[in-house]
């Protein structure tokens, strides 16, 4: 019975968890430490902590180990947890997974319609402009050193910068072996 709970319980989370993962954190704790008192407000402190030093969304993280706590506190052996882990971050991921299978159908059935296709045209340059947007925020002293204070940092940032962009945008290296390649290049002209 605590298997279909979790199940209903972290679906409901992921099914109305508007606003990202931060939003999703109180009502997971208000499921499961106010309502169904699976673990104490000190645990779930935790979690979040745990959540946040961990790579992934915080609130499919906060799932996985709200999950697993929620089981071993009910006194199931620490092996069963993960099954409470392994329902709980289905659950909460289930919804948007549901959703985005739904928009994908409707989208295909409607691909040429002369509306779908005009919105289509107006968000690829809204695209474009909010990664450069992200890029321009990014190219700050911190991340590329400066001119006058660190003029070293700054070349190798630049030159790591545009060899990024010429190898990704004009030979098509794949961004996860150009990432390794910088990372390498940046180790060896820092140190």
């Amino acid at each position: 019975m605590l298997f279909l709970e979790l199940f209903c319980v972290f679906f409901k989370i992921g099914l109305f968890g508007f606003g990202g993962g931060y939003a999703m954190l109180s009502m997971i704790q208000a499921e499961v430490v106010t309502s169904n008192h699976w673990l104490t407000s000190s645990q779930f402190a935790d979690i979040v902590a745990i959540s946040q030093s961990t790579p992934g969304p915080i609130g499919i993280n906060s799932a996985t180990y709200s999950g697993y706590i929620s089981v071993v506190n009910e006194g199931y052996p620490a092996i069963v947890g993960i099954l409470g882990s392994l329902i709980a971050t289905v659950a909460v991921v289930l919804p948007s997974f549901l959703l985005v299978l739904l928009v994908l159908k409707i989208l295909n059935h409607y691909r040429e319609h002369p509306l779908t296709k005009t919105i289509f045209a107006a968000l690829r340059p809204t695209v474009v402009g909010l990664l450069l947007a992200a890029v321009i925020v990014l190219m700050t002293k911190d991340n590329f050193g400066s001119v006058t204070d660190t003029p070293w940092q700054f070349c190798v940032s630049v030159f790591l910068f545009l060899a990024a962009f010429v190898g990704t945008f004009f030979y098509k290296v794949h961004p996860i072996r150009m990432i390794i390649l910088c990372g390498l290049a940046g180790f060896l002209l820092y140190s």
